[in-house]
């Protein structure tokens, strides 16, 4: 199985690239600027009939959250139109798109986890344009998985788990927010769920389950309790350590909006891949670790 995944350097796509070497059933091709430009449509279908793909993962994609306020109009090229032509070029290619999203589409007041028909309002630029992209996806390529995520964390790029780290070398105390609750979710085990879902959609010729799914690590806290967990594990394996203090989301203002409840429910997605991801301080501990290796 051929899988063409736009982008080249987000934790997906690494880690696409990691787990695929792990495996003798599976080719990952990573298609990124120049070749593919999301700000340039014209590229697209190029850059991916040239990979001859059996299904298309649309990763790529703008995810500096708060510049995303400054910078609509980049934000929608690239999320909304360039999210659509990546499906639509997989439409013309003839095969599926696995499409990533975000818990930013939900506006975070609700009292549980989120299911996949629950109202979407987003309260970001970046939530917005991530939404427009769901719908330009679904509009142009039936055969769509869109998978919404949160919280997501991996040995590669930025992300929370290594600035914990990071910051933890530095100073005693790091103050957290604690009054926004989510599912720590491990790009290792998306790549991992990505591929099994990719194989399922593959083999079996009467699949017809397309849609929105939620996928994200089992188990919920919050950000200071998941900086606890890191900095726990990460002291008791000899690396840095520091105290977690927690504050509100209004002592640390940010120019987007983040949701105060980013819990997931991801039951259709165990019910029609039978794929559950591991508990999240597993997942976690594995990427302190991994970051903890001498390099």
């Amino acid at each position: 199985m051929r899988l063409a995944v736009t982008g080249r350097e987000g934790q997906v796509v690494a880690s696409l690239l990691e787990v695929g070497q792990r495996r003798n059933d599976v080719e990952i091709i990573a298609v990124g600027r120049p070749q593919l430009d999301l700000t340039r449509p014209d590229t697209v279908i190029e850059a991916l009939e040239a990979s001859r793909p059996d299904i298309v993962v649309s990763a790529a994609a703008y995810t500096a959250v708060d510049q995303a306020e400054d910078e609509p109009d980049i934000a929608f090229a690239v999320n909304a139109v360039g999210a659509g032509k990546v499906a639509e070029a997989a439409a013309r290619l003839g095969v599926p798109v696995i499409h990533l999203s975000t818990d930013y589409v939900f506006d975070g007041t609700g009292a549980g986890a989120y299911a996949e028909t629950d109202a979407t309002v987003p309260r970001s630029v970046y939530g917005a344009s991530k939404l427009a992209g769901e719908q330009a996806v679904a509009a142009v390529n039936p055969r769509h998985l869109i998978l919404r995520t949160a919280w997501v964390y991996s040995p590669f790029g930025k992300n929370f788990v290594k600035t914990m780290l990071r910051l933890a070398a530095d100073r005693d105390e790091i103050a957290v927010v604690a009054d926004q609750r989510g599912n720590p979710t491990s790009a290792l085990d998306i790549a991992d769920a990505i591929l099994h879902s990719a194989a399922v959609v593959r083999e079996d010729k009467t699949f017809d389950d397309y849609g929105i799914y939620h996928l994200v690590g089992t188990g919920e806290t919050n950000w200071s309790g998941f900086a606890r967990h890191i900095l726990d594990t990460s002291r008791a394996f000899g690396g840095p350590y520091a105290r977690v203090t927690d504050i509100a989301t209004s002592d640390y203002p940010t120019k987007a909006k983040r949701p105060g409840n980013s819990r997931l429910s991801t039951a259709k997605f165990t019910t029609t891949f039978d794929w559950n991801a591991p508990d999240w301080r597993k997942s976690t501990q594995e990427v302190v670790l991994c970051l903890l290796r001498p390099a």
